[in-house]
């Protein structure tokens, strides 16, 4: 049964897309069948992949919205091990459409439940916000990833979101837990990115991955490619930052195992 892992942060600029693009990429490098959620309707996921959202038929949004079964949302991609259900523009009204469903809370939950057993992790891209397709995502995961930039007010927000966190989880999914927290955009030359770092491990106590994901311009440039950046030029730093978070994820799914 795959496990299913929101990649969320309602403040924005995190690298909460790079991360959900470039970790979900490189687990599948490794081996495991990955697919990949983009519930975000500005849909950076989708075009970070290099899927046009216009071309696509039947989005996440046609899933939630309109009935249609999830398989027929899926996507294979052209690099290894990774399927996508892309987003839709339209998901920025589901907000609203949503409000007057039944169990408006579950239905992003019970639309995965088929396809589960398909993959050994679903990574869904949250929007960022606190609005009812967030609180779907929260219902539907085992567990959130959380990516914080080593940058000044790089907790602001954090409270909040650890407390809708439990919120959903006395509510709504008793099960779901913290997955890890990634610090993105690190530079060691900066004496801010290293009080930062000491700061996020106080607060997460234990939670934090060990590799951090540097500033790196490869890293950037290659969404407009549509590419995940380990397919891009894997041999920047950022590639190998994100093959060393992969290795470092499933090493503790494992040991959890």
């Amino acid at each position: 049964m795959g496990k299913v892992i929101a990649v969320f942060n309602q403040k924005g600029g995190v690298g909460k897309t790079t991360t959900n693009v470039n970790l979900s990429a490189s687990i599948g490098k490794m081996g495991k069948k990955v697919l990949v959620l983009d519930l975000d309707p500005q849909g950076n996921t989708t075009s970070g992949y290099g899927i046009e959202k216009q071309e696509v038929e039947n989005t996440i949004y046609e899933v939630m919205l309109d009935g249609v079964d999830i398989r027929e949302a899926i996507l294979p991609t052209e690099f290894d091990n990774v399927d996508t259900i892309a987003s839709a523009t339209e998901l920025s009204g589901a907000e609203i459409e949503l409000t007057n469903m039944d169990k408006r809370e579950y239905v992003l939950k019970n639309a995965i439940e088929c396809v589960r057993k398909d993959y050994d992790y679903i990574f869904i891209d949250c929007p960022p916000s606190l609005g009812m397709l967030t609180i779907n995502c929260l219902t539907a995961v085992d567990s959130v990833l959380i990516p914080i930039q080593c940058e000044y007010y790089a907790l602001e927000g954090v409270s909040q979101l650890m407390e809708t966190i439990k919120l959903v989880k006395s509510r709504l999914n008793p099960h779901i837990e913290i997955q890890g927290v990634v610090l993105s955009m690190f530079d060691g030359r900066a004496n801010l990115s290293i009080q930062v770092v000491e700061e996020v491990k106080r607060y997460f106590k234990g939670s934090v991955y060990t590799t951090l994901i540097p500033r790196n311009v490869r890293l950037a440039e290659a969404p407009s490619h549509g590419k995940p950046v380990i397919y891009y030029d894997a041999r920047c730093r950022g590639a190998e930052a994100y093959m060393d978070l992969a290795e470092e994820f499933i090493d503790l799914e494992e040991d959890i195992i």
